[in-house]
């Protein structure tokens, strides 16, 4: 139910234990009686002397959404049965062509928005999707007989020659449910990437003027050589910069 909350928590765990150079290289066979005991020690060593890998912020917070996610997990996909029992997949006659300017799609808060997708992950994935779903040959279409449910085709960004589709049924204040062809689409304990970038971009991201989402424009960051400032002694620099802290 919840693993796609910690399983970042595990992989960072053991990409700590790779990072001491008995373990990060594959071990002759005669090793094998030993490596539980290495394993153990370094294991000791990072409990003991390296921070935590997660600190929670607001236990009352972690509580509340682990109650939310616990809710979730009990319920079913309505909205994959109704896609499946009325073969929406396949059938185009039913379905409208629209631009997404012309889409009266809820306006969320980011609070909602994490609710929605039970942690940040997906929603940091957005950007770069919509910039794929502009560029491509993505269409969002509205259901003739429910003017709530949209159907929207979406480019992967890992198989070029792969679309997923994806539907979308609101109201007027919130988003009710939804269902994605992609192997995580069908779960009701967050939603998938495709999922998220589509309702973070009709219920937020595209009143915001801009037409690029996932790409970076480095060019801003290019001066003329002849305005570059002047040398800084290496050894003063270095000085300056003992006791500073880089913010991510």
């Amino acid at each position: 139910m919840v693993s796609f909350q910690i399983r970042w928590v595990v992989e960072s765990a053991n990409a700590r234990i790779k990072k001491f150079k008995y373990l990060d290289r594959v071990l002759p066979t005669n090793q094998v009686p030993f490596i539980g005991d290495y394993i153990r020690i370094v294991c000791a060593i990072s409990n003991k002397y390296l921070p935590p890998l997660s600190k929670a912020i607001n236990e009352d917070e972690d509580i509340d959404l682990a109650t939310h996610m616990k809710q979730k997990s009990t319920e079913i996909n309505t909205l994959k049965a109704y896609v499946e029992e009325n073969n929406l997949q396949r059938r185009t006659a039913h379905w409208k062509p629209l631009e997404d300017s012309d889409i009266p799609f809820p306006q969320l808060t980011d609070e909602q928005l994490r609710s929605l997708t039970c942690g940040v992950y997906q929603l940091k994935l957005s950007p770069s999707y919509i910039q794929e779903y502009m560029e491509g040959d993505s269409k969002i279409c509205f259901h003739r007989d429910a003017t709530d449910l949209l159907r929207i085709r979406i480019q992967s960004r890992n198989v070029s020659s792969k679309k997923y589709f994806v539907w979308i049924k609101y109201s007027e204040s919130e988003v009710n449910s939804w269902y994605c062809t992609c192997r995580a689409g069908a779960r009701v304990v967050g939603v998938c990437a495709h999922v998220t970038a589509i309702i973070w971009y009709l219920s937020s991201a595209r009143n915001a003027g801009t037409t690029s989402y996932g790409v970076k424009d480095w060019s801003t960051y290019l001066s003329d050589a002849k305005n570059l400032p002047e040398t800084i002694d290496s050894s003063e620099s270095e000085t300056e910069s003992i006791g500073t802290v880089i913010e991510e």
